[in-house]
C-alpha cells in the first residue's frame, strides 16, 4: 500500500503531490522537511511502500529469522530492515528495505547503505506481500546479482529459495516445507530448519 502524505499548505502540496513517481533524489530533499514524519516506507519502482502496522505473525517469523541467521554467520553481519542498494539502473527508483540482510562483512565497517556485493543473503517475510515479493522483488534482486534471495511465506508455512540471477530472473526457485532445511549459499555448512524461521 501506498504511504498517503499528510495534509500541506497548498503551496507545499502543489510541490509534493503531482509526482506519481518518486526519486531517492526527491526523498532526500522532501525528507528533511518532516513531511514523512511517523512513517516507516521503502522506495520501489518509485512507489512509496508502506512498512507500517505489520501483523504480529511477520513480527514473530521476523525475529525467528534474525535468531537463526545470527548462529549461521554471527550477530554483527545480520540486519532487519535495513535500506540497500541495487543495480546501477535501478538505484534511482528504488531503495527496498528487506525485512532481513546479512552481510559479507561486520554491519559496523559498511557508512552507507550496503552494496549488493556487500550482501550475502536478503530474506523477504511475507504475510500480505508475497505476490511481490516473488515477481518485483526477486526481479530487483536477481538484477542486483543478489545470489541468494529468501521468502518466507508465512500463510503457507514454506519457504521460497531463489538462486542463480540471470538478468532480472532467478534460474533456480526451490519451495521447501517447514520440515525441511536448507543451507544458505555462503554458509554450507549450516543447516536451518525452515520451521526455525517461522518462530
Amino acid at each position: 500500500m501506498a504511504v498517503l502524505l499528510p495534509s500541506l499548505p497548498a503551496s507545499s502540496a502543489e510541490e509534493v503531490l503531482p509526482h506519481k513517481t518518486w526519486t531517492r533524489e526527491e526523498l532526500l530533499l522532501i525528507e528533511t522537511t518532516g513531511v514523512f514524519e511517523g512513517t516507516h516506507y521503502e522506495l520501489i519502482d518509485g512507489e512509496l511502500i508502506d512498512k507500517m502496522g505489520k501483523k504480529r505473525p511477520h513480527s514473530i517469523a521476523g525475529r525467528a529469522t534474525v535468531y537463526a541467521l545470527e548462529e549461521a554467520f554471527g550477530r554483527n553481519y545480520v540486519e532487519q530492515e535495513s535500506s540497500i542498494d541495487v543495480a546501477p539502473q535501478d538505484n534511482p527508483r528504488n531503495e527496498p528495505e528487506p525485512d532481513v540482510v546479512v552481510l559479507r562483512q561486520l554491519s559496523g565497517e559498511i557508512r552507507s547503505n550496503p552494496a549488493p556485493s556487500d550482501i550475502a543473503l536478503v530474506v523477504e517475510v511475507s504475510d500480505t506481500t508475497l505476490r511481490q515479493d516473488l515477481t518485483t522483488k526477486a526481479r530487483l534482486y536477481a538484477r542486483a546479482g543478489i545470489a541468494d534471495y529468501w521468502v518466507l511465506d508465512i500463510q503457507h508455512r514454506l519457504l521460497h529459495v531463489l538462486r542463480q540471477p540471470a538478468g532480472d530472473m532467478y534460474l533456480q526457485h526451490l519451495q521447501l516445507r517447514d520440515d525441511e532445511s536448507v543451507s544458505p549459499l555462503e554458509r554450507p555448512d549450516s543447516l536451518i530448519r525452515v520451521s526455525s524461521l517461522l518462530g
